[in-house]
């Protein structure tokens, strides 16, 4: 099969999967949420961090796809349409939870290293996630919205209600804890070490 015709037919598929949603059909709804639940669990536990409270997420998350489906206009994927919606639901729980209470706004963060790319880029995922796991819940938000989720410092202020230059140093101040977390872990490349 050439790549061409089974992305054509991933997508009929995908298409034929949310019109039987769509329809109620409890199979397809099970196929779908078999599908993404992984990948969605794996998102929300990046933001709390708390496998209970992920999960809860990712049942809030669901309900809310399904419920919210009929809305999917096709213009992009159907997983960033709900990355979207589980993003929002992880963002929606921190602050009714005032997750981000101890943030503060800094012009510009002093002491940060500006080559964690490299150190990063060498370490496991796992290893990466644990350590993401063990920021304050203000940064990890900051961190995985901009670094993994692609928003913008403007787009995490309006969605936080914050302003851009705190999201920039929680942003900043995530990117040091990780780097001191490396250095202090020895995981990491020799040209690191200097």
């Amino acid at each position: 099969m050439t790549p061409v015709r089974a992305y054509n037919e991933s997508i009929m598929n995908e298409t034929r999967l949310i019109d039987s949603c769509l329809k109620g059909d409890r199979r397809a709804q099970k196929a779908l949420y078999d599908k993404y639940s992984g990948k969605m669990l794996g998102l929300c536990m990046r933001y709390v961090n708390d496998r209970e409270m992920a999960r809860d997420l990712l049942q809030d998350g669901f309900v809310r796809v399904f419920t919210s489906l009929h809305t999917f206009a096709g213009d992009s994927k159907l997983e960033t349409w709900m990355r979207a919606i589980f993003v929002n639901e992880a963002l929606g729980y921190l602050r009714r939870a005032d997750a981000l209470r101890d943030s503060e706004e800094i012009d510009l963060a002093s002491g940060i290293y500006a080559d964690d790319h490299s150190a990063v880029a060498e370490l496991a995922a796992d290893d990466l996630m644990e350590i993401i796991g063990r920021l304050p819940a203000g940064y990890r938000t900051v961190f995985n919205m901009f670094a993994v989720e692609g928003y913008s410092h403007k787009e995490i202020a309006e969605k936080l209600h914050i302003t851009e230059n705190t999201s920039r140093s929680q942003y900043t101040r995530a990117r040091k804890f990780i780097q001191d977390e490396i250095r202090k872990s020895g995981n990491y490349p020799e040209y690191f070490k200097k």
